[in-house]
């Protein structure tokens, strides 16, 4: 059997000492949780360019590739889900203003500061989010250690 994993990119959008965040809409136990724009790879796709097409889907903003910067990887394997590897992209440039281009997908956008994250981050961005700010640039979740 041959192991497939899925590639998700997710992006840091921060302004100042803020990261914007949609609070996801869905029907599953992640209905209501905080959420990095994020999206799959798609086939014959570069990952910048995933990075560049799933912000500007989600949240409406143009990012040029050259101001993306890889922070963090992550590894995830969870019972009832695909296997994927996670992608995370910081940048403080982009042109447009953020809005929720998904309203079927998310509640709202909003920013919040890096000191004072909300506790109810999906844990897979969250873990991201805590390479980006601890320095650590790779971590694995459901895993045996």
């Amino acid at each position: 059997m041959v192991a497939r994993h899925l590639v998700d990119v997710h992006v840091l959008l921060l302004r100042g000492a803020e990261l914007l965040l949609s609070r996801r809409r869905s029907a599953d136990e992640f209905d209501g949780l905080w959420h990095l724009p994020a999206g799959k790879l798609e086939v014959g796709e570069s990952v910048l360019a995933a990075v560049v097409r799933e912000a500007h889907e989600e949240v409406g903003v143009v990012i040029d590739p050259a101001d993306l910067r890889h922070v963090h990887s992550a590894h995830v394997v969870e019972s009832e889900r695909e296997a994927r590897v996670g992608l995370f992209f910081e940048t403080r440039r982009w042109s447009g203003e953020p809005v929720n281009r998904e309203p079927d997908k998310s509640y709202e956008l909003r920013w919040f500061s890096l000191a004072n994250l909300p506790e109810t981050l999906i844990p897979y961005p969250a873990a991201g989010i805590h390479g980006y700010l601890t320095g650590v640039t790779y971590s694995q979740r459901g895993w045996p250690s």
